[in-house]
């Protein structure tokens, strides 16, 4: 691990750079449980400026309705994230932005409670010229390892979406 980045996801931020770079596209981030880490790890390649346009942390429901625009409505029955509510999440920020492309990611990073029974769950969203979205569990109940792991996962999923664009494209 170099700085606060592991190996593959220094690589993966590399690869996410050099696509988006070559294919003039740019990039946004909604996150929840990775803290900031997805943002992290795409700033972390130098000229970052020329792809990544912003994002945020929405770890909450003002912040999701107040810096993403989503509406409200979605959670008036919020029972946990679902794959509707993270893409919806994804499509929004990327729209706010006005780029190319939108990694959102909400879950349990942990540890388990009375109120949570599972931690080590996220589901994650791209949208895009490719959208999908994916959940994760890492069958962990430490915070900060599934903090990590999520990050990975998002970062892999990003870049897999990306991918597929340009082999589409091609």
């Amino acid at each position: 691990m170099v700085g606060f980045l592991n190996t593959e996801q220094e690589s993966i931020a590399q690869e996410i750079a050099a696509l988006l770079t070559e294919r003039g596209e740019t990039v946004s981030v909604a996150e929840a449980t990775t803290g900031g880490l997805v943002s992290a790890a795409l700033l972390w390649v130098a000229g970052a400026s020329k792809y990544y346009v912003g994002g945020g942390v929405v770890y909450t429901l003002k912040s999701r309705t107040g810096l993403a625009g989503v509406s409200p409505e979605q959670y008036a029955n919020y029972r946990g994230t679902t794959t509707e509510i993270i893409a919806s999440l994804a499509e929004s920020m990327r729209e706010r932005l006005g780029t190319t492309w939108c990694v959102s990611e909400s879950g349990i990073a942990g540890p388990p409670s009375a109120r949570v029974a599972q931690a080590g769950r996220t589901t994650i969203g791209v949208a895009g010229p490719v959208s999908r979205t994916t959940t994760v569990e890492t069958g962990l109940s430490d915070r900060g390892a599934n903090m990590v792991e999520f990050t990975t996962h998002a970062l892999r999923f990003l870049r897999d979406a990306i991918r597929e664009a340009t082999t589409a494209a091609r």
